[in-house]
């Protein structure tokens, strides 16, 4: 039989092919991740509930399923999670604030929750956010900091630090995530883990995010066969869902082994961003590696300025209406960030907010425009590497807000577009670094494909334990 070690390292696609074979059971995959949660979490915090016996006797039926020849759907008895943003029936649902009850009644799943249950995923639990995802690093008021596996005295990113620290270390295979400013990107690339925010509207949404428009879920994994796995359950219609897209056609991902024909505009720095050295010279190589797997490679930027202002303008309001629905009581209760931002964005009139959308509807053309030329846009995902932990900047930084250290991010979510960071290599230090990849809105498919013929040649490795000081 299987070592527990090696139960540890296995992928979504592995384990089903292993379930298909009766060579290993969905118990004995589910036991192990519950060992290894209680093993490992407490370094990291990357879980902030854990339904154990939920997810046991979920495991169960499944075997059950397994052993009849008849699994209930494409993920059946896989271990997954979903983050603290998202209702999910039996398990409660914080997302990191003293201003929600533990009480419940816990008995509605969220679209997503509902269709990794339906296609036959263990929920074993709600991976940790900072408080109602308003940073791009994951500490919040109920339970405090998560830590970076690859180094527990960094952060992990944000806002789905929880689902990347759990990914990282396989804490159960798939993870939700939710991005609206880089949440599923920023802690993938500071943890080494794949992870993509769909084209706005292919996943529904329900209750919806405070920052609306901007606000994309997506799967965060180790590879990305494991997300396409992921995406194929969840990027579905729901009625509950009002700013949901058309339903997104399959295939996610062909079988291409290699990148001919596809059009590449390689940006190092969009035209205004300073970039670690090291992590330019990590995503240069990459972009080398991407022309040698047959890819038409042209160094070129997208051509915006740096939108923060913009971005800041909605994200701002979203969490003045946010806050707007507290008592006085329970906005003192706030972190002391979201509180200002929300504070910040009550100030924002009718015109600002107009402008800034109109703003907006400039730059989605632009990139429009651009992905008539290029397949796809590539650049570091992040200018920097993980920084301590328990810090919204980096120390020393001089900076205010955590947007202006993730300036490759809100773009794209500005813009709406398939974004995905893959992992392309490692500091000297010994921290992941990650590349991203963007396509016009609607091309999912050419995100997958660049990641996927990179990841096939260039697999990154991972970690069975969390590397503590």
């Amino acid at each position: 039989m299987t070592s527990k070690t090696a139960i540890g390292a296995f992928t979504a696609t592995e384990l089903l092919d292993l379930y298909q074979r009766r060579q290993l059971s969905p118990v004995e995959v589910v036991d192990d991740v519950l060992t290894r949660i209680d093993q490992h979490n407490p370094a990291v915090n990357a879980y902030c509930h854990v339904d154990a016996e939920g997810a046991r006797t979920a495991a169960r039926a499944s075997e059950q399923r397994w052993q009849r020849g008849e699994p209930c759907g494409r993920l059946d008895g896989v271990p997954a999670s979903i983050k603290d943003l998202t209702l999910t029936c039996g398990m409660p649902t914080r997302k990191g604030s003293h201003t929600t009850s533990a009480a419940g009644p816990w008995d509605v799943d969220a679209p997503f929750s509902a269709f990794m249950r339906g296609a036959g995923a263990v929920l074993v639990g709600k991976t940790t956010t900072p408080e109602f995802g308003w940073k791009g690093v994951t500490d919040n008021p109920l339970y405090g900091i998560t830590r970076n596996p690859w180094d527990t005295r960094l952060t992990a990113g944000g806002s789905s630090g929880g689902a990347a620290a759990a990914a990282a270390l396989n804490l159960g295979v798939l993870h939700q995530g939710s991005d609206a400013g880089g949440s599923i990107r920023i802690p993938c690339a500071f943890t080494g883990t794949f992870g993509i925010k769909p084209t706005f509207g292919y996943v529904p949404q329900w209750p919806a995010s405070a920052m609306t428009v901007l606000s994309h879920l997506g799967p965060m994994t180790r590879t990305v066969d494991d997300a396409v796995l992921m995406l194929d359950c969840v990027a579905r219609p729901d009625a509950r869902d009002g700013l949901a897209g058309a339903a997104r056609q399959a295939p996610w991902l062909g079988q291409e082994q290699n990148l001919s024909g596809v059009r590449i505009a390689y940006s190092a720095d969009f035209g205004y961003i300073q970039v670690d050295p090291q992590i330019q010279a990590l995503v240069a190589q990459a972009v080398q590696r991407l022309a040698r797997l047959g890819a038409q490679v042209e160094e070129v930027d997208p051509g915006f300025n740096d939108p923060l202002e913009v971005f800041n303008t909605l994200w701002f309001a979203g969490a003045a209406r946010l806050a707007s629905s507290f008592s006085e009581q329970q906005r003192a209760q706030l972190d002391p960030g979201l509180r200002w931002i929300a504070e910040q964005g009550a100030r924002i009139s009718l015109s600002e907010y107009t402008l800034a959308l109109e703003a907006r509807a400039e730059l989605i053309a632009k990139m429009n425009a651009f992905h008539q030329r290029y397949d796809v846009l590539v650049s570091p995902m992040m200018p920097l590497v993980a920084f301590e932990a328990g810090h919204n900047v980096p120390p020393g930084s001089g900076m205010a807000q955590w947007m202006e250290w993730t300036p490759f991010s809100y773009p794209f979510n500005l813009t709406q577009q398939p974004a995905a960071s893959v992992p392309c290599g490692f500091t000297r230090e010994g921290l992941p670094v990650g590349l991203q990849v963007v396509a016009g809105r609607f091309a999912d498919e050419q995100v997958l494909r660049v990641c996927k013929v990179y990841e096939q040649h260039y697999p990154s490795r991972h970690l069975q334990v969390p590397i503590t000081a």
